[in-house]
């Protein structure tokens, strides 16, 4: 890549080789892009070719076609040719044929959720692997998603007699590595836990069995939080068919499957391209220093998220690598030539103007390739064993280091180690750790907020493992943190002890003061904040805040907790009762009064209000039922037949006017049953439409029946109220006949 954008002829070149390009790796993906780029604008002659036993041929010859780009292996091929999709040349190598054997679990096993895996599934792969023992010769490959899975499944192993149990990934010691790569040593079987980098690796002596799990891990990244994290997702059917692969390098071979046959044609056919999911800093800034900020006019086989390079897009202007346009500017290209990602290469440039350019190399080095866990969490900690240490890590560490010293040299950008006048010379290491970790990842500034909980100025909260000698420090500088798909919080990997001013100083673009009104703790919170991106640095209270702004907070409070906040009298709760009958009934011009309706138009009814309230106090003083009068449709004249239309009361035969009860679905009318002698039907009420719902009440006043239908009730169900009623209370009316009898309110007869 830095050879293209140094030499964009390619002087001397004539054909470029994409291997392994089924990997679909960013890094590979754009500098296909950019060699399509040469070939159509200035190398016309160019040749190109893409290989790979398992790639989208299909895919890669329509991207490289019209003049396209060549193959092998299963590859596409073309350049310079006539237009159309490139030519795929298929060249059959020598491998072994490998057997297949579908060996699902007896008992379904539950997907994967996040780095979750059904420990059901590990212990059935154990059990596949014991029986590839016994039924086959030869060593045995068994792909695992991730590190944890391989110890699982290597302590179920821990009773095998007849072979040795090694463990690979990308952590494992050299030593480890070396030994598998080595084969068998005095002719014992061996077992290989492997991830897939074993997938497209060296030929690993020996094996002629290969045991897959069928399960991957793949990066996701929270472009918002700019935080990754791994999830466990099914392998695709070319992952199975590279993995098979492993069994027939060296002779005919097989490969157990841990999955139903069935399911395998549901398998996705590819794995996810890496710019599908991954963080797209390096790729924008490339891209700029390529003259195509949007990468619009790259010829991708997939384009980038628009919500990643947004991200990105505002990462790059933060630290100056681009300008206002996208535009890579004089230091963005200087940091592209770097060889870093575009955070790391900010803090090498800004740290060694601080702390000089060896021991900005020296930290730089260590975030750029993750130091192996036994380092533990402790940056400093980590650079000082780094420093004596004779592994392998550290020995490409220092290669690492004095590459970058050396690019700097003579930039003009560090600071030569131990300068006369340098105020930040003197730092020790846990300071120099802290500050170049907070200028590579200013959003991961953190502030302590609990025994081993920190609040990142991202928004983000994270949490240092039990035990790490970081806790109870007041500020941390997080350089590798991962939060779980499941998780609240970030899990802290390696980071840095720093102190305010350096937080400050490094993520001055998150800082922010500025008057703060909102809903808090149940009441309108009026200050001024000094902020670091979410971190809360310093508050005063605000003595006159904006009346917007606390108008704004008030109905974000209604929001919350509802228009219970406002003062509902007995009255007032009537009237929005009769008001939500008029609409379910009538509609039109009777507006709904649910809580969601009236939040939405509380401008509308509650404008005088909020306008004079200050806090909830204020709220709770608000006649809810005068304001509310406010949404009555006076404009068509309707409201003026409110009482007509629901009407508050209604009078019976004896004289009462008897409340109407709006709070149920149908309205109430509830009156004791002597007052009611002769009547045969209830007013209708909503213009007529609706008959109201009559309980008829003892003397006791309970409901000693309910009608929508008094006539029938005096014609059918009177009997048994009466026979049951009146030796209860007979000093009550109860005719016979209640239709020739007076309606009364007294409640007892006259001697």
């Amino acid at each position: 890549m830095q050879r293209l954008q140094r030499d964009q002829e390619l002087a001397g070149v004539d054909v470029v080789v994409l291997d392994e390009c089924h990997e679909r790796h960013l890094d590979a993906d754009t500098a296909a892009a950019f060699l399509l780029d040469v070939r159509a604008v200035l190398r016309p002659d160019l040749r190109l070719i893409a290989a790979s036993a398992t790639t989208d041929a299909e895919g890669w010859a329509r991207l490289l076609g019209d003049g396209g780009m060549d193959g092998g292996e299963g590859a596409t091929g073309g350049g310079g040719g006539p237009e159309g999709p490139a030519p795929v040349v298929s060249a059959p190598g020598v491998s072994h044929p490998v057997e297949v054997v579908w060996a699902p679990p007896e008992r379904p096993v539950r997907p994967p959720h996040g780095m979750r895996v059904d420990p059901a599934l590990l212990d059935h792969v154990a059990a596949v692997v014991r029986r590839a023992l016994r039924e086959r010769e030869g060593d045995v490959l068994c792909f695992l998603p991730g590190v944890g899975e391989i110890a699982r499944v290597a302590g179920k192993l821990g009773g095998l007699a007849e072979a040795e149990v090694l463990q690979v990934h990308g952590r494992a010691p050299a030593a480890v590595q070396e030994a598998v790569l080595a084969g068998a040593d005095g002719g014992r079987r061996r077992v290989v836990l492997a991830t897939s980098l074993a997938e497209s690796s060296l030929t690993v002596p020996g094996v002629r069995i290969v045991v897959d799990c069928g399960l991957a891990r793949e990066p996701r990244m929270d472009h918002a939080r700019g935080l990754s994290a791994l999830t466990t997702v099914r392998a695709s059917r070319a992952a199975a068919r590279q993995r098979a692969g492993r069994a027939g390098r060296e002779a005919p071979g097989v490969v157990y499957r841990c999955w139903p046959e069935a399911e395998d044609a549901r398998l996705p056919r590819f794995p996810s391209p890496e710019i599908a999911g991954a963080d797209l800093t390096a790729f924008a800034l490339q891209t700029a220093c390529w003259g195509d900020p949007d990468a619009s006019g790259l010829a991708l086989l997939d384009p980038p998220p628009t919500g990643a390079m947004t991200a990105a897009r505002e990462t790059l202007t933060a630290i100056g690598a681009v300008d206002a346009a996208g535009r890579a500017t004089e230091r963005g290209t200087r940091m592209a030539r770097l060889g870093l990602h575009p955070r790391l290469a900010r803090a090498l440039i800004d740290g060694a103007k601080e702390v000089g350019a060896r021991r900005a190399a020296e930290v730089v080095a260590l975030l750029s390739e993750e130091p192996p866990r036994e380092y533990g969490d402790d940056l400093a900690a980590a650079w000082r064993t780094a420093r004596h240490g004779g592994d392998p890590y550290a020995a490409r560490w220092r290669q690492e280091a004095r590459r970058l010293e050396q690019a700097l040299t003579g930039t003009g950008d560090a600071r030569p180690d131990g300068a006369p006048g340098a105020q930040r010379a003197a730092r020790g290491d846990d300071a120099v750790a802290g500050l170049m970790a907070a200028l590579a990842f200013p959003e991961r500034v953190a502030r302590r907020r609990g025994e081993r909980a920190y609040l990142m100025a991202a928004g983000t909260g994270a949490e240092l493992s039990e035990g790490s000698r970081l806790g109870g420090s007041p500020w941390l500088a997080v350089a590798v943190a991962d939060r779980p798909v499941t998780a609240a919080s970030a899990r802290v990997r390696l980071a840095a002890v720093t102190d305010e001013d350096t937080a400050r100083a490094a993520a001055a673009a998150l800082a922010s003061e500025g008057a703060e009104v909102r809903w808090a703790d149940g009441d309108v919170v009026a200050r001024r904040v000094a902020r670091l991106g979410a971190i809360e640095l310093v508050s005063r209270p605000l003595a006159k805040p904006d009346p917007e702004l606390v108008r704004q907070a008030l109905l974000e409070g209604l929001r919350r907790e509802g228009t219970g906040l406002l003062r509902w009298s007995a009255q007032a709760t009537a009237v929005r009762q009769r008001m939500a009958f008029l609409h379910r009934e009538l509609g039109g011009a009777w507006p709904d009064v649910s809580d969601a309706a009236l939040l939405d138009r509380a401008d509308d009814w509650l404008g005088v209000e909020l306008a004079r309230a200050r806090g909830r106090a204020d709220l709770g003083r608000v006649d809810a039922g005068g304001a509310l009068a406010r949404l009555m449709p006076w404009a068509t004249g309707e409201a003026a037949r409110f009482e007509e239309l629901a009407p508050e009361r209604i009078e019976v035969p004896s004289g009462s006017r008897v409340r109407v009860d709006y709070g149920a679905d149908r309205p109430v009318l509830a009156v004791k049953l002597q007052e009611l002698f002769g009547w045969q039907e209830a007013p209708r009420i909503a213009g007529g439409r609706v008959p109201p719902l009559v309980h008829l009440l003892s003397p006791a006043g309970r409901p000693a029946a309910v009608t929508a239908d008094l006539a029938s009730f005096w014609k059918d169900g009177y009997r048994s109220v009466r026979a049951e009623l009146r030796g209860r209370y007979p000093k009550h009316p109860w005719p016979e006949d209640p239709s020739t009898v007076e309606p009364t309110r007294r409640t007892n007869t006259r001697r």
